[in-house]
């Protein structure tokens, strides 16, 4: 009991006469000072508390305080008052963050796509040898390629398309390669095309470089390989025996090269005839052969690397051909076989589109796709299909569920001899009508072997075909040049021993009215610049109100400020030669475009024959022609001048995709709806 009773005073005297110490260290000075008797007994520092015996404290007459012990914590904390609180909080929290998720979830599933980066701007295609010369050898290089960004960055470009540059004979302007992992000295080194990478990712664009998989040169290390059937090589290419006596070869079938004469070349070393689908000098490789297919991959790899972003690949109709060798059907049943010499005389049936050709494709496609895992890094893969039908074009866009390029090249507006409404019409409902539904489309005025768009229309059109393709759905591609203008050079004074058909729209861009168009500080360059270099060139033009310049960049940043040309709908009005008339528009968006383009002689036009609630007065946005921009025009007689295009601009809430007798001419591409109230793009209109 004595022992019970002093452990029971001791335990008093320690909770009578202990200083609470609220988580400090205190010194003893203090301490004296709390333990003067004339201290208050009821100061907060000095809580003195009767223990008697194991009883539970008393806490009726404490209150809360900072630094309470955990007893006297957990007294109050289950009190009412503060536990209702804490829960209501807590509760609050948990709703908040499951909301937060909801609506992050509910965004991410009615968010559209976003436009990826070949879909967001113009294409610039660069005939590298005629951009820029930096070293005064008379040829475009590289660096050359270099020195320009800024002023491509000036016309809202997005991405730098770059054709051959790859080491060759020059046979076929750079097709007929001899080292697919080589720069062409004429071009520079590998360095210089790494600089360039490197420089045209830091302005933010892109790079796609063509591939031409179909062939090499004859000069290419596998050909020579093959003809003297070492190893794996032996069948890398296409060769089938055939006779050859008295300097005459006898092919073993009727196949006829894009050239002209036979696609059948005899090899003196290997004493077999190989095949070649272009010139003598580039034999085509046998894709039937894995080891070639593994070859072709490893170079996109190489390629991928070293930071392009993506490809237009080649002539890909002619990756196969018909192992059966039979001779292809003459257009002219009734003409001689042994006459037939010129391409254009047979339908190529066992040389182009083979079955398995797009397979290949395919795998082209799944090579780029394991370097497009990164984000921000997918890699584009375009296709060329020069001469196919509309519709066998389409198949390269892939199946429903297998995709193969993001898009064919859409070269048929450089078809166009003429200029002609109804051609131009006929030519953008086509593509729109066969494209597979959810694919992008494109749209080309040019290219290195297409006769300029000023040589083939006439200079009054070129204003007028630049607002069409920055005004329709999809891509647009410029040709260097036809920014400003350029036509085909004269075909004289060529020193070169290709075929000039082909030169002519490569002369060297034209800077300014300095020598040499300002392409090159040599004394010559290697082709002749056009003669009207003095008037139409860069330097002249940026500084003209009215330049076909001028109006190019005024396009380029109308397409990427508004919404309604970079991925509206497209509603197509049928009209009478020469007008082609057409809207873009969007879901939430209480204004329309009206594109009126004039590819005929100064006509009137009544847009309320087309559109019946039109209003009577609509504002010019922009026009060919300056003096007519900020105005307005009356619906009921719209006049335009030969070549002439108008971007008309009016406010409606009824738009024409949703009126019956639109519908059927209205597509889009990447729908998605706006919101002016939360300003963001959504999906579920």
């Amino acid at each position: 009991m004595a022992e019970k009773k002093s452990k029971r005073d001791s335990v008093g005297m320690r909770m009578k006469g202990c200083h609470t110490n609220n988580g400090f260290v205190q010194n003893e000075d203090i301490r004296e000072k709390d333990l003067d008797p004339g201290s208050p007994a009821d100061s907060p520092q000095h809580i003195i508390m009767g223990v008697v015996g194991p009883e539970e404290p008393d806490f009726k007459n404490i209150q809360p305080y900072a630094g309470m012990p955990k007893e006297v914590l957990f007294h109050f904390s289950r009190q009412a008052r503060y536990r209702v609180p804490r829960e209501v909080l807590f509760w609050l929290i948990v709703a908040s963050v499951l909301a937060l998720t909801a609506a992050t979830i509910a965004i991410i599933t009615i968010s559209p796509k976003c436009l990826d980066w070949w879909q967001a701007g113009p294409m610039y295609q660069i005939y590298p040898r005629s951009f820029k010369d930096s070293n005064k050898d008379g040829n475009g290089d590289l660096k050359g390629i270099q020195d320009k960004l800024d002023y491509i960055k000036t016309l809202n470009i997005k991405t730098v398309w770059i054709t051959s540059f790859y080491k060759s004979s020059l046979k076929d302007f750079q097709h007929g390669i001899e080292d697919f992992r080589e720069i062409d000295p004429i071009f520079g080194t590998m360095k210089d095309f790494e600089n360039l990478v490197a420089a045209i990712h830091d302005k933010g664009l892109k790079l796609i470089i063509d591939f031409i998989p179909n062939h090499t040169s004859d000069k290419h290390a596998w050909f020579q390989l093959s003809r003297n059937r070492t190893g794996k090589y032996t069948d890398y290419y296409i060769w089938h025996n055939c006779s050859h006596e008295n300097g005459i070869t006898t092919p073993p079938n009727n196949w006829v090269s894009v050239y002209g004469n036979s696609s059948w070349h005899f090899d003196e070393v290997r004493n077999q005839c190989y095949f070649h689908q272009f010139t003598k000098e580039q034999p085509d490789l046998n894709f039937r052969n894995p080891d070639v297919q593994g070859e072709i991959k490893d170079i996109i790899q190489f390629w991928l690397a070293k930071g392009v972003d993506g490809f237009s690949f080649e002539a890909v109709k002619f990756l196969l051909e018909a192992k059966h060798l039979r001779d292809e059907a003459q257009v002219k049943k009734t003409q001689i076989p042994d006459t037939v010499t010129q391409y254009s005389e047979l339908y190529h049936d066992f040389t182009t589109t083979q079955v398995g050709m797009h397979d290949i494709v395919r795998s082209f496609r799944q090579t780029m796709d394991q370097h497009s895992t990164e984000p921000g890094r997918y890699r584009f893969m375009g296709t060329e299909a020069y001469g196919d039908s509309m519709d066998s074009t389409m198949v390269y866009y892939g199946l429903p569920f297998i995709q193969e390029a993001d898009f064919p090249f859409n070269d048929y507006l450089t078809r166009l001899d003429s200029p002609s409404g109804d051609g131009v019409f006929e030519t953008i409902t086509s593509w729109m009508e066969r494209m597979p539904e959810g694919k992008w489309p494109n749209w080309m005025t040019g290219g290195p072997d297409r006769v300029r768009l000023t040589s083939r229309l006439g200079k009054e059109y070129v204003n007028a075909m630049n607002m069409l393709v920055f005004t329709l759905p999809g891509t647009p591609i410029t040709y260097y040049g036809e920014e400003i203008g350029m036509g085909n050079i004269l075909a004289t004074n060529l020193n070169e021993s290709y075929d000039v058909s082909t030169l002519l729209s490569k002369s060297p861009m034209q800077w300014d009215n300095s020598s040499n168009a300002g392409f090159s500080e040599g004394s010559h360059s290697w082709l002749p610049t056009g003669t009207d270099y003095d008037a139409v060139n860069v330097d002249v033009q940026k500084t003209q109100p009215r330049s076909a310049l001028t109006l190019y960049q005024e396009l380029s940043s109308l397409r990427a400020n508004e919404l309604l040309l970079s991925r509206g709908w497209f509603c197509y009005l049928r009209t009478d030669n020469p007008f082609v008339v057409y809207a873009r528009e969007m879901d939430g968006i209480d204004r329309i475009f009206l594109v009126v383009l004039n590819f005929g002689e100064s006509s009137q036009l009544n847009l309320k024959d087309m559109i019946s609630n039109i209003p009577t007065k609509v504002r010019i946005r922009l026009s060919t022609s300056s003096a007519n921009r900020g105005s307005e025009v009356d619906t009921r007689a719209v006049t335009a001048d030969k070549g002439e295009g108008l971007i008309l601009e009016y406010s409606t809430q009824s738009l024409l995709h949703y009126q019956p007798g639109f519908r059927d001419r209205c597509f889009v591409s990447s729908r998605a709806c706006y919101s002016s109230v939360l300003n963001v793009l959504y999906s579920l209109c």
